[in-house]
């Protein structure tokens, strides 16, 4: 009874293991994108010509890893987003490649 209790227990955290330990989320990024990147590219992700860039197939410009690089440590007009974490910088990206 007892080794079925913790099976049954450890299942059912591996199915429920914290988002950190899950894959990039395109979703979550689509939620993390409308608080922390409208507001310069515009809900529609086509920024303000001469100002802020447009972030409609970012993918064909930059690498993932640039992408998240970028996200990161800011450049130009955009600032740093350090107080994100990986796993948030990871669903952006995801969101953005999408």
């Amino acid at each position: 009874m007892k080794t079925t209790l913790i099976l049954t227990l450890a299942l059912w955290a591996a199915t429920h293991a914290p988002a950190a330990w899950s894959k990039d989320d395109p979703a979550a990024g689509a939620k993390l994108y409308a608080s922390h990147c409208t507001a310069c590219h515009g809900a529609d992700r086509a920024g303000m010509p001469g100002a802020f860039p447009a972030l409609t197939d970012i993918g064909k410009r930059m690498t993932p890893v640039q992408i998240k690089e970028k996200i990161s440590k800011g450049g130009g007009l955009m600032p740093p987003f350090s107080h994100l974490s990986q796993q948030e910088i990871d669903d952006i990206s995801s969101y953005l490649a999408k």
